[in-house]
């Protein structure tokens, strides 16, 4: 991917600059290094979400490639369409170029509400990408939990307050769902690990059926921190093990990064207000029970990838 990424880098941008997207959003950044792998035969399906907004407000089109926009919930179904029939239009001779599917949502449109057409798409087999910006909550309406979003954050409709210390419940391990299907290629990336993503989305789109990759996401605005911090906290959600790059190729786990050192969870809770509150001492107890919750899941990652 070194050699091929000085040639993809000279390519023109498929989603073109100008568009709403706040700045310091890293979601348009991880967009740009997919579709730079997959290049212009491209055909992306996009949930309605935070990107799909800024791109797309009629009359104008941030996109270079065809695009079709789907309700909240159908995206995987949409494109699943549109791939088979593509595929009944070549066993015609009616098109002869190959082309990629890709489909996009954010975590509303992915762990929640396109959940189900996502497992049908998966569940069916077709040769098809789907791409999860994972943000974290409902982004685009409100900043609303959604089954991403974190234990113990705050957001609208889960604050931190006099009640409730913020979301009580983990979030959903919505990868290792799509691996209960048996997919060819499935994988964990972040856009500062662009190397990793574009080396992943490659792989994903040589698979022989549906691949899916779930890409961190993180959104200044409801995350409540920095926005130049944004790629930084996609780093540390790595090293703290939060958030650990991995692939599974045919139901074979594999690690792509482990931390030299493991650093603490506090080390990434603290860039974010959304989760100031999980400091006070009243709050002690959640921050420990945060650290337990990935130390359980990095080791059960690493006994899978067979490092334990």
């Amino acid at each position: 991917m070194a050699i091929r990424l000085k040639e993809l880098i000279k390519q023109p941008d498929l989603l073109t600059g100008g568009h709403r997207a706040c700045a310091g959003c890293t979601a348009p950044s991880a967009i740009r290094q997919a579709l730079m792998v997959a290049g212009p035969d491209t055909v992306v399906g996009f949930a309605t979400g935070c990107m799909e907004v800024v791109t797309t407000i009629y009359p104008y089109s941030a996109w270079r490639v065809p695009y079709i926009h789907n309700a909240f919930e159908n995206s995987a179904a949409t494109l699943s369409g549109a791939e088979a029939a593509y595929r009944s239009l070549k066993r015609k001779g009616k098109i002869d170029k190959n082309i990629n599917f890709i489909a996009f949502g954010g975590d509303g449109g992915t762990y929640d509400i396109g959940l189900q057409s996502l497992s049908g798409a998966l569940e069916r087999g077709h040769k098809m990408l789907y791409i999860c910006y994972d943000n974290e909550a409902y982004m685009n309406t409100g900043i609303q939990r959604s089954g991403a979003t974190p234990f113990g954050a705050a957001t609208s409709t889960t604050p931190a307050g006099s009640k409730i210390p913020g979301k009580m419940q983990q979030r959903k391990k919505l990868t290792d769902i799509v691996a209960a299907h048996s997919i060819p290629y499935l994988a964990q990336s972040t856009p500062y690990h662009y190397m990793d993503f574009m080396g992943k989305v490659e792989k994903a789109l040589a698979a022989d059926g549906p691949s899916f990759i779930n890409v961190l996401a993180p959104c200044h605005r409801g995350w409540r921190s920095e926005m130049p911090d944004a790629m930084e906290i996609a780093r540390i959600a790595v090293d703290t093990c939060f958030w650990p790059l991995f692939e599974v190729v045919d139901g074979e786990y594999k690690l792509t990064y482990k931390p030299k050192e493991k650093l603490a969870l506090v080390e990434w809770l603290k860039l974010q207000g959304r989760f100031k509150h999980l400091f006070k001492p009243e709050n002690a107890e959640m921050l420990e029970t945060s650290q337990k919750m990935v130390d359980k899941e990095w080791n059960d990652l690493l006994k899978r990838c067979g490092e334990a």
